[in-house]
């Protein structure tokens, strides 16, 4: 079991960094959304939540999105506890200037809890239709 960060930084056990994770998220196609970001979930059977970001050029140039990153990551590591566990999460953000970071916060608690709650309703929906039909054999 990984413990919870106690310094100040944003442990490599958090970060989703190949290739192959993003793919896996995104064909996952489970999404929510505000006006500020795009979050993508999948199940990552951890105990914890992982962050990945895609921050495009469309965003801005270089120093907004780094910007933008430095944002989500600091909001990702202050609000752990707050996150979804078990989940991968890739954060998207749409094009804006970047918003100070209470904001940034409550949009990716907001969007992620959303992303989680739809994960749990498609495992439902994916169990349900694997069931025979009754009277069907």
């Amino acid at each position: 079991m990984v413990e919870p960060p106690t310094g100040q930084r944003f442990l490599r056990v958090y970060r989703i960094r190949k290739s192959n994770e993003f793919k896996r998220v995104y064909q996952r196609r489970v999404r929510a959304s505000d006006q500020r970001l795009l979050v993508y979930a999948c199940e990552n059977g951890l105990p914890h939540p992982r962050l990945g970001l895609s921050v495009s050029r469309k965003v801005g140039n270089a120093v907004v999105r780094n910007r933008w990153k430095r944002l989500l990551r600091e909001a990702f590591r202050l609000n752990l506890a707050r996150l979804p566990s078990g989940v991968d999460l890739v954060v998207i953000p749409k094009v804006s200037p970047a918003p100070p970071l209470p904001e940034v916060v409550a949009s990716l608690c907001g969007a992620a809890r959303r992303a989680a709650r739809r994960l749990d309703g498609n495992a439902d929906t994916r169990a349900a239709a694997k069931r025979p039909a009754s009277g069907k054999q």
